[in-house]
């Protein structure tokens, strides 16, 4: 159990982007295998998207207590194979005994000061041939009082996440999602400067916006974009 308390109030309004929420967990879901650890959790409303089915543990791990309830409530038991585990903590706090297939960072990276010991960390967890699976806002020239209003440290690009790429691992994966919402952040940054988007904004880029981004990205071969994921791997062990 910890003592944090999560300075952002947007989790419920999130919860709600569904166009947004499809499009970036089809394109994780094939990579996530075996026992799967998502660190930051917060109240569930991406483990289902992200959860492409099977019978392995997946451990739901958040530093908020008071968001570990919700999730907890959220996560309830269904039918399905899948049983989901919410543990209050961080990795520091976490079992080192427990090995994960895929750990996942889903819009949590930024929130962390030393990302790069946080890697470190995840890597030490992670069984070869794994991966560790990062989805963030980017380019640090688009921060704005809404990154600044929900505890993010950074934005990122590509050099920067391969600078803190833990020695143990290889980068498999570096893209660039949403294009077209660019000129929404562009125009928030610019003109707005809201802490906070209100519910018809999200609404609309996420019923409008999002559709294009979807074709926009793959012309641009996801090259340009204003959230981008990193993929890592863990190699197998060498052959004998």
């Amino acid at each position: 159990m910890t003592d944090f308390k999560y300075a952002g109030t947007e989790l419920e309004l999130f919860a709600e982007v569904h166009n947004w929420k499809s499009y970036w967990s089809r394109l994780l879901r094939p990579l996530i295998v075996g026992d799967v650890l998502e660190v930051g959790a917060g109240i569930g409303s991406n483990t289902r998207y992200l959860d492409p089915g099977g019978h392995g543990r997946w451990v739901c791990l958040e530093p908020d207590a008071k968001l570990v309830a919700q999730l907890t409530e959220n996560l309830a038991p269904t039918n399905g194979p899948r049983e989901y585990e919410a543990v209050a903590g961080t990795m520091k706090s976490l079992n080192r005994g427990q090995k994960f297939d895929t750990i996942i960072y889903i819009d949590v990276l930024e929130h962390i000061e030393n990302d790069r010991e946080e890697l470190e960390d995840a890597a030490s967890i992670l069984r070869p041939g794994g991966r560790i699976i990062v989805l963030a806002p980017a380019h640090q020239s688009l921060f704005t009082p809404f990154d600044a209003a929900i505890g993010h440290f950074r934005r990122y690009n590509r050099a920067m996440l391969r600078a803190i790429s833990p020695p143990c691992l290889h980068v498999e994966q570096l893209i660039y999602l949403d294009s077209a919402g660019l000129i929404l952040s562009l125009a928030n940054l610019l003109l707005l400067r809201q802490s906070m988007p209100t519910r018809r904004q999200l609404s609309i880029w996420d019923r409008r916006i999002i559709p294009v981004s979807r074709v926009v990205d793959r012309c641009l071969f996801h090259t340009l974009g204003k959230s981008i994921v990193a993929v890592w791997r863990r190699k197998e062990h060498p052959a004998r």
